[in-house]
């Protein structure tokens, strides 16, 4: 696959991959990280 400007679905090759990973997301079956004694952790606390 060829990455143009113009591919609709970008970065995914099709509207099917690009479903599949949102639904990943979803399902929290991906997370991004969390960074241990980050300075806002405390800011948010309480606040969810």
């Amino acid at each position: 696959m060829i990455w143009k400007p113009e591919s609709k679905y970008r970065p995914f090759c099709s509207e099917r991959c690009q479903l599949i990973d949102l639904g990943e997301w979803a399902n929290e079956e991906k997370r991004i990280a969390a960074v241990e004694n980050d300075v806002m952790t405390s800011d948010l606390e309480g606040h969810y």
